[in-house]
Order: structure tokens, then C-alpha cells, then sequence
């Protein structure tokens, strides 16, 4: 046994590119390594910008043998009537390099067929694993890959070396030009030289290390979240946390090396928004905040080179920043010599999507979905400043600060609102309306802007999916998954108990004449999509089955729809949850199964057996109950009482024969399923749920049939 180790030495890749590649080379290898019936010990990736490596520890020097069959075909195609081989037969056994009479015969489901036995020899670890390596690289999944020279093959990058050795001694490995060797390359300007290497894990990381580079990539990032926070310290604060940041900032460099600077301070007039802006997304640059969390005139930058003099690289940051403020000063200033309302105008000229015309014409059918939404809550009286919030809720998008860093769009609307006078709520309103912003926690902060928001996302979805595009699994690019989720997160987080498809209704009617669809058509579309992002989020935090048999019961309310799931994993939480859930699903299986029988009301004299005039008793006992409980929307309550009726349940399955031939009784005892049914059908759907009862408990069968 030895040790594996792979390394792929390349020209920059894009920060973004490197951490997907590395689970894919550690998962592959993995993978290829068991396929491949070579034993070894525990895989991991490790990488900078300028490198991908993958080492599998203690891999076994051979293959053991392996005993493979070969089915063949059928016998019965196999040999005539006479017994004699078919032209199928003698080419089964060319094929395989045997006699007929070396064929055995082999059951399978699809019954008996013939097959060879072969005995595969076990081949040394040096001989499988060049072409196992070699297939790994153009498995590696990237964005966008390139080709470079007379190259046919591609990467994200240019491959400019290969380090492959196993046990130390090199495997002849080959993609495109570059062959492998012993060799790796240390950081571009502090070691350029080559760098022998002994195949370890252990030894490849110092070698590295002495080389200038940190190759673990956790090592990596400590050591950014060290010296910047030793870096702000020393500058009088402490670090704006950025986790996102510091993830791009450690695989942008191969060592990294702290500075601190300042700005002027009079930038700090500024919304901070701008400021942490220009710093974070032009110039990966970190932010510096004082206890109380306010910004200050303070930055830390990231180099991926040692610095010989702190001061020369800190003018040159400087100097950047300074430029960069410079003209976000200037646009600032230009934005706030004309009103939100004098932009609104604008939106006029500029295309939202080309069959669903102008931002205008998009603002106007947002207002108009917004003040149906607020009339479905009762919100109504809310109506002029809604109004007002959905008229401005874009107009930043024409002013150079939005132009220049669109990622502020809504957050410079409402500071410019406020620098105006206008009301606070509709200046929040414009910034709220985009949130939640892709997993981010912040959710709109008041009604206006999660209503604004709300219609924003419908008509989004509505007018998307109306003119005929849509989503698929490689790709969004009309956002309808972030708008979809987004949606269901606004509903749920401010409680809105709104009809989901009164409101599609809604959105489809502001979109009017614009739809090349069906407007059923597209509704059903629409509340499909919905039903879709709801099983996938929801599914993040609760059981998949749980999830479906909530949403099969009905997600028209989506908050009605989580309280539901909520009370249904409580449940499932009970000792007796599965014969629980099978009693019900055996309840809501015949009622399935009844095609429309047993539709009538349930007559009393009909019922013939003590367990069933009981289970009619309990029935009538818990609707009551059930009644009261719905009202309240209190389901874990609602199935607590359900779940009371499993004793008189279990006993008329074991007691009653529900489809007897005479018409009168069968379609009684299936009235008397569906009332039971009733009381759980719009909680949730049971046949959905994954429960089975132990093969060693009583089958119970009897009641079913």
C-alpha cells in the first residue's frame, strides 16, 4: 500500500471555479478508486488558484481477483428444437473466447439464460491507475472551459503541469501536451523554481509551504481570518463580517499577506452601502467598523504576494480606492439634482423583456397587483402609500450610483427617498421590496414592502411563464426559481394567509393582453412552478414524504400549508406514528378506490356491526372537535384528535368487511370512510407518506378487501 498523489498545475482560475472542482476530484477518485477494486484509505483536495490536487492515502498495490458472469441470451433462443446450439448461442460463446459446452446456464428474472463464468486476474495498482487519472481530468465539471494553442482538449484554464506519483515513483499520465512528472511549481514570484516531490500528503504540503505557497485551503483561510483580524486591530476596529469574501479571498491567493489602509474621511458621508461596495465588490477589500458596528475610514486588503515595503503597497490600494469613491461621489452628487418621481418617467425607455414591454409598463402592473394583494389581506387602507411605493419601487434604476453598481439597486432608491422627505415607510418599502435577496436572512421590514415585493415576484412569474418561457434544470435565466422562492419566504415570514392562486389570478389579469398563453393554462403553470420550490425547500428541513403529503392535501395558503407540515412532523415524532399513518392510509386508500361510491350521508340503520356503529359514535364525537380545532388553525391539535380514532379504526378493519356485495351496506361503510377520511384529508394526504408496519405484525387484511 502507498500513497496516491495527484496534481493538476494550471494557469489562474477564477476563485469561483476552484472549490466545485475540488469536491468533484475528491468525489471521482473516490469513485474510481472502488470501481476500480483498488483499497485504500481516507481522499482529499487540496488547492489554490494555480493548482488542483487530490491524494488518496494507503491505495493497495493489486487488484484482487474478481469472478464476473456473462449472461447470454435466453436458452430457449439458445437451441433449437433438436438441441442443437443457435446461430445466437455459438456467437455468445465467440464472443466470449469459450466452447458451447463451456456455457452454464444461470436463472434471472427475465428467466433462464445462458452466461460465462470468467475469473479475472487482479492487475498491479501501476498499471491501472495512469488511465483511472487521465479519465479523471475531463470529468471535472467547470461553468465555462477553454482551449488554448493547438490544443483539442479543454479546461476552465491552460493545464501547464502534471504531478502524478504513486508511492513516490511517477505514473505516465498525459493531458493534451503536458506530461506528468515529479516535479510541482512553488508560488509565481516568491519560488518559481521546481519543487521535488516524495508523493505524500505530509510532504507535498511543507514542500509548498517552504515554497510560499498554504495549499489546504482551510490552513488558507485561517490564516486570512488571523491577519485580518490582527490587521484591524491595529487600524482601531475590527472587520465587517463578510464571510462570502473571505471564502473568495482565500481561493484568490496562493499565501496571503494583510494591509491596512485608509480612505478620505468625508467618503463617509456616503451610504455606507456605497462605501462597503466599492471596497467589497470592485476591490475585495475589508471593510473596518467600531464597536458600535459603524463604519470607519478604515480598509484591509488581501495580497497574494509577500510585500517587501507595507507603505508602497498601501498607497497603491489607497490610490485605487480613492478613484473608485472619487467617481461614486460624483454620481452620487449627479443623482440627487433630480426626484425619485421626475426617474419614474424614464422606466419608460428602458425594456423589462421584449414581449412584455418598458419598466413603465412593469411598475404599473406591480401597483395594480399590489393594491389586489392588500384588498385579499385586509390591507386596503394602506392604499395611497402602496401606491406610491410601487410607483417608485424602480425609479433608481436610471441613476449612475445604480448604473454603475447595480447590486444597490432599491438600497439607493430609499436613501434617496429619504434625503427628499419622503414618508419613511414608502422609503423602505423601495429597498424591502428586493429582499430576500438569494439566502440572505433580511425580510421586508413592513407591509408596503413585502405587498410591493409580493407583486413584484407574481408578475415576474406570471408575465414570465405567460409569454412563454420558462425555467429548466440547467438553467434560469429570468430568476422564476429566486422569484418563486422568494414569494413563499415573504408569505410565510409576515403570516399572510393569501390565496395563492386568487393572487395568480391577479398578476395574470395586470399582465392582460401581453400573455401568448392560455391564461388557465399559464395559472396552472404558475402554481405547479410554486408547488415545485415549496417541495424543495421545504424538503431542507423536513421529511420529503412529509413534505408531499401536506402539499397534495392543498398549498393554496402557504402559511396554513407550513402549519400544517409543522404539526405533521410533531406527530411523526410519536411512538406510534406508523401504525398511525398506515391506519389512515388504509382509510384513504378505499376511499380512493371507491370511484365516487359511498357519497351519501351515513344511515344509521345500515350500520350492522358493533364496530362499525363505534367507529360512527367516535367519529361524530372528534368532528365536532375537528371543527373547532380548524377554526383555530390548531393542527398539531386537529391530529392529536384524528389520531384518537385509530383504536376504533384499527378495530372496524379488523371486524368489518367494507366492500360487501350488497350495494345498500358497501356504500354505507364507504360513507363512513370518507367522514373519517374528512377529518384529515385537507391536513394532509396519508397515501403519501413512506410508513409500513413491521412484516412480523398482524397484516390486518381483512378490513381492505
Amino acid at each position: 500500500m502507498a500513497d496516491l498523489l495527484f496534481e493538476i498545475g494550471t494557469e489562474e482560475l477564477p476563485a469561483g471555479m476552484v472549490p466545485s472542482a475540488l469536491r468533484q476530484l475528491e468525489e471521482d477518485l473516490g469513485k474510481a478508486l472502488d470501481e476500480a477494486r483498488l483499497a485504500h484509505g481516507a481522499v482529499r483536495a487540496v488547492g489554490t488558484p494555480r493548482r488542483l490536487a487530490v491524494v488518496a492515502e494507503g491505495v493497495a498495490a493489486k487488484q484482487p481477483d474478481a469472478r464476473t458472469e456473462a449472461l447470454g441470451p435466453s436458452v430457449q433462443a439458445a437451441f433449437d428444437a433438436a438441441g442443437k446450439p443457435t446461430p445466437a448461442a455459438l456467437g455468445f460463446a465467440r464472443s466470449q473466447g469459450v466452447e458451447v459446452a463451456a456455457l452454464k446456464r444461470a436463472q434471472t428474472p427475465k428467466g433462464e439464460r445462458l452466461a460465462v463464468e470468467k475469473l479475472e486476474k487482479g492487475q498491479k495498482a501501476e498499471k491501472v491507475l495512469p488511465g483511472l487519472l487521465e479519465a479523471l481530468l475531463p470529468r471535472i465539471r467547470f461553468r465555462k472551459a477553454m482551449r488554448w494553442g493547438d490544443e483539442t482538449v479543454t479546461f476552465a484554464r491552460p493545464v501547464r503541469w502534471l504531478v502524478a506519483l504513486y508511492g513516490g515513483k511517477v505514473l505516465p499520465v498525459r493531458y493534451g501536451d503536458v506530461a506528468s512528472g515529479a516535479e510541482t511549481r512553488g508560488h509565481r514570484f516568491v519560488a518559481p523554481r521546481p519543487v521535488k516531490l516524495k508523493g505524500t500528503y505530509a510532504d507535498y504540503v511543507a514542500k509548498l509551504r517552504q515554497a510560499g505557497v498554504i495549499v489546504d485551503p482551510v490552513e488558507r483561510k485561517a490564516l486570512v481570518e488571523k491577519q485580518l483580524a490582527q490587521a484591524a486591530r491595529k487600524a482601531g476596529g475590527a472587520v465587517r463580517p463578510d464571510p462570502a469574501l473571505v471564502d473568495q479571498v482565500t481561493f484568490l491567493v496562493e499565501s496571503p499577506t494583510a494591509i491596512a489602509g485608509t480612505f478620505e474621511e468625508s467618503n463617509l458621508s456616503l451610504p455606507a452601502e456605497v462605501v462597503v461596495s466599492e471596497m467589497r465588490n470592485h476591490q475585495r477589500y475589508f471593510a473596518v467598523v467600531d464597536g458600535k458596528g459603524r463604519l470607519q475610514n478604515r480598509f484591509i486588503a488581501v495580497s497574494g504576494t509577500p510585500v517587501k515595503d507595507p507603505k508602497v503597497a498601501r498607497h497603491g490600494y489607497e490610490r485605487v480606492l480613492r478613484a473608485r469613491l472619487a467617481d461614486a461621489r460624483f454620481f452620487f452628487e449627479e443623482d440627487r439634482k433630480r426626484s425619485l418621481e421626475s426617474r419614474v418617467g424614464d422606466l419608460g425607455r428602458r425594456t423589462y423583456q421584449a414581449k412584455l414591454g418598458s419598466e413603465l409598463e412593469r411598475v404599473e402592473r406591480i401597483g395594480q397587483i399590489a393594491l389586489a394583494l392588500a384588498g385579499q389581506l385586509g390591507l386596503g387602507g394602506r392604499a395611497p402609500e402602496l401606491d406610491r411605493a410601487a410607483r417608485l419601487c424602480k425609479a433608481d434604476l436610471g441613476t449612475g450610483m445604480v448604473g454603475e453598481f447595480p447590486e444597490l439597486q432599491g438600497i439607493m432608491g430609499a436613501h434617496y427617498a429619504r434625503l427628499e422627505g419622503i414618508d419613511p415607510e414608502v422609503a423602505a418599502a423601495i429597498e424591502d421590496h428586493y429582499r430576500p435577496i438569494g439566502a440572505a436572512e433580511e425580510m421586508p421590514r413592513g407591509d408596503l414592502g413585502a405587498l410591493v415585493g409580493l407583486a413584484d415576484r407574481l408578475h415576474q412569474l406570471a408575465g414570465i411563464i405567460g409569454v412563454g418561457e420558462k425555467a429548466t434544470g440547467a438553467a434560469d435565466p429570468f430568476g422564476l426559481r429566486r422569484a418563486a422562492i422568494g414569494l413563499v419566504r415573504i408569505l410565510v415570514d409576515r403570516g399572510y394567509h393569501l390565496s395563492l392562486a386568487a393572487a395568480v389570478d391577479g398578476a395574470l389579469a395586470a399582465v392582460g393582453p401581453k400573455l401568448v398563453l392560455p391564461r388557465e393554462q399559464v395559472k396552472a403553470q404558475v402554481l405547479d412552478f410554486v408547488r415545485g420550490r415549496l417541495k424543495a425547500l421545504w424538503s431542507e428541513g423536513a421529511d420529503g414524504d412529509l413534505v408531499e403529503a401536506v402539499l397534495s392535501a392543498g398549498f393554496d395558503d402557504v402559511v396554513d400549508a407550513r402549519e400544517r407540515l409543522a404539526a405533521l412532523a410533531e406527530v411523526k415524532r410519536r411512538p406510534d406514528f406508523v401504525p398511525l399513518a398506515v391506519a389512515f392510509k388504509r382509510v384513504a386508500n378505499i376511499q380512493e378506490k371507491a370511484q365516487g361510491e359511498g357519497t351519501g350521508r351515513v344511515d344509521p340503520g345500515l350500520l350492522r356491526d358493533d364496530a362499525e356503529r363505534a367507529l360512527e359514535a367516535e367519529v361524530g364525537r372528534v368532528e365536532e372537535e375537528v371543527v373547532r380545532l380548524r377554526e383555530r388553525r390548531d393542527y398539531p391539535a386537529v391530529l392529536r384528535a384524528v389520531a384518537a380514532l385509530k383504536p376504533a379504526v384499527d378495530r372496524f378493519f379488523d371486524e368489518v368487511m367494507v366492500m360487501v356485495d350488497d350495494p345498500a351496506v358497501r356504500g354505507n361503510r364507504l360513507a363512513l370512510m370518507k367522514r373519517v377520511a374528512a377529518l384529515f384529508a385537507d391536513v394532509a394526504d396519508f397515501r403519501r407518506i413512506q410508513a409500513e408496519l413491521p412484516p412480523a405484525e398482524p397484516a390486518q387484511a381483512a378490513g381492505g378487501r
